[in-house]
């Protein structure tokens, strides 16, 4: 595919034992953009990318721009970038047109520190970060609507981060044992979520989404909190004591999962139910209180934990 403007063609272009290229004009004059038709012809591309900038002594850092990933639909890059020898390299697709960061995207990222998500992404999706353990900071465009469960995961040298106001819909764990993770902030604009004191509410604070797992010592959730999460409290093993207010009435799955400093619990009378495995694993607490009107779930409670029945 030869654009009508090109000018020139650069000795070895076709070099490449692939299928397609593109000629594009830029500000740095005319240059050419390989167009993949499958994945595995994607990754013998980049394959060639990384032997590229061992040579030009640039690698782990591999800018891969001069590739046309519009094509492909929503889940066909799944796992891209997760096979082992990419995990070693630090990409820079900053100018992908993709709408979708694929499940398992950027899965155990070795070498990434900072990453820009690019403004045509729409939607980020289950796990796409997962175990980027060096990852210090991500920008999230405005252009972002939707972020799934585990997207940022296990990323361990997450500190804090901005969610814009862009943002419609965010799943449990997202940030699920990002362990330096102390704010979980949020546009001030924005009409769906908002941030207090670093802890994650949907806008009129009636849920409580996600603790930030980095956050230490104790906690009393706002008495206009109706709903605690899944998984909003999970692996926060630095919380000492958590005061449940009387207008919490429902506790979800694994809210409080993994909380191993967790000694004292004050659940409210308005608590009616308590699902599975919502203080799983929480051995340092010996006994809690609750209202004979509350519902538990098998597994709620440690088997050590001594669960007292009281009137309203």
């Amino acid at each position: 595919m030869i654009k009508d403007f090109t000018t020139y063609i650069s000795e070895g272009l076709f070099d490449r034992n692939q299928s397609e290229f593109g000629i594009r004009k830029t500000n740095k004059g005319i240059e050419h953009v390989y167009i993949p038709n499958t994945k595995d012809d994607l990754r013998r591309y980049i394959e060639l990318d990384i032997e590229q900038a061992k040579k030009d002594g640039t690698y782990p850092n591999v800018n891969l721009n001069n590739i046309d990933v519009s094509e492909f639909g929503k889940y066909d890059l799944e796992y891209l970038f997760c096979d082992n020898n990419y995990r070693q390299i630090n990409p820079d697709i900053s100018n992908w047109n993709i709408e979708y960061i694929p499940s398992k995207f950027f899965d155990g990222n070795k070498q990434m520190k900072e990453f820009t998500i690019p403004n045509s992404v729409t939607g980020i999706g289950k796990e796409a970060f997962r175990d980027c353990y060096g990852l210090t900071s991500v920008t999230i465009p405005n252009s972002v609507t939707t972020i799934k469960a585990f997207a940022f995961s296990h990323c361990g040298s997450l500190k804090s981060v901005m969610i814009p106001n862009s943002v419609t819909d965010i799943d449990s764990n997202v940030f699920f044992i990002c362990n330096n993770l102390t704010a979980i902030n949020v546009e001030t604009n924005n009409p769906n979520y908002c941030s207090v004191e670093g802890v994650l509410f949907n806008k009129d604070k009636t849920t409580l989404i996600q603790y930030p797992v980095g956050k230490q010592g104790t906690y009393t959730i706002p008495d206009c909190v109706r709903i605690v999460g899944n998984g909003a409290f999970e692996w926060c093993s630095g919380l000492t004591s958590v005061t449940i207010p009387d207008s919490v009435t429902y506790i979800g799955c694994d809210t409080f999962a993994h909380c191993t400093s967790l000694t004292s619990v004050t659940i409210g009378n308005g608590v009616t139910n308590i699902r599975y495995n919502a203080f799983d694993r929480c051995n340092g607490l010996k006994s809690v209180t609750i209202s004979k009107h509350c519902r538990i779930e098998n597994n709620s409670f440690p088997k050590n934990c001594k669960v007292i029945r009281v009137d309203d």
